[in-house]
């Protein structure tokens, strides 16, 4: 294993940018006769493996689908128990990933946050604002059908405001407006626990993403499976809509 991170860490074709969908916490507690809340404990074991491994490995980027808007139709005791969760991680963690040197951010309508959460966070943002290493993206309360919409609305308003032309509208102008500006695209998408589903997460964003996905329950998921699916990355042909003998003439 310790050979293996050796060789990601110094590899040219190392994903810059990975998203995961963590997917399975019910499940794993289900299977384990555990509640569900249970799962969603464990999973964080999990993020914080994750996170220290890709600070390690030199990767740019790391978005974690936190929290999506249809996350909202779950139970209520469910949503209470996952918001007192997150709001506990988060204070119990900031400073470690702050010493990492590790950037926290946030995508997505953190206003629809309970006042204590959405405090915490902000301010682990705003803490770690200037540090330089993994950026550390967590999606609350996110649905990328509403972030496009979002930004049609701001470009709609701006065309009847005057302040740009119709044809002016392009894929760069576009993404200025995304929740996710100055980050680069997802190479690689990784989905626990074998649902075959993007879920309504970086619909834009992962046009050319490659996509891993793997049976294992997200509280499951550690090192070990981590780094399996960064060398399966690697091993691909990224293509981008040519063909292999354009690559390598």
């Amino acid at each position: 294993m310790d050979r293996d991170i050796e060789q990601l860490k110094n590899h040219p074709n190392l994903p810059r940018h990975i998203a995961v969908i963590m997917d399975g916490n019910g499940r794993w507690a289900k299977e384990k006769g555990l509640p569900r809340v249970a799962g969603h404990a464990e999973g964080i074991n999990s993020v914080r493996e994750i996170v220290e491994l890709s600070g390690e490995l030199g990767i740019d980027c790391l978005t974690l689908y936190t929290f999506s808007q249809e996350n909202w139709l779950r139970p209520k005791n469910e949503i209470e128990a996952l918001m007192n969760l997150l709001l506990e991680t988060i204070n119990q963690e900031i400073e470690n990933l702050h010493r990492n040197n590790v950037r926290v951010m946030t995508i997505g309508n953190v206003d629809d946050l309970p006042e204590s959460s959405r405090k915490s966070f902000l301010e682990g943002v705003d803490y770690t604002r200037n540090n330089s290493g993994l950026k550390l993206v967590l999606a609350l309360s996110y649905g990328s059908r509403d972030e496009i919409l979002m930004v049609a609305r701001k470009l709609a308003a701006d065309v009847q405001n005057g302040l740009i032309q119709p044809d002016e509208i392009d894929r760069s102008l576009f993404e200025s407006k995304l929740y996710t500006y100055g980050l680069p695209d997802p190479d690689l998408l990784i989905r626990t626990s074998g649902e075959h589903r993007i879920s309504n997460f970086l619909l834009w964003q992962i046009a050319y993403s490659e996509i891993y996905i793997t049976p294992i329950f997200w509280p499951a998921f550690r090192r070990a499976e981590y780094t399996q699916a960064i060398w399966d990355y690697i091993n691909r042909e990224r293509r981008f809509g040519k063909v292999s003998e354009q690559l390598h003439p």
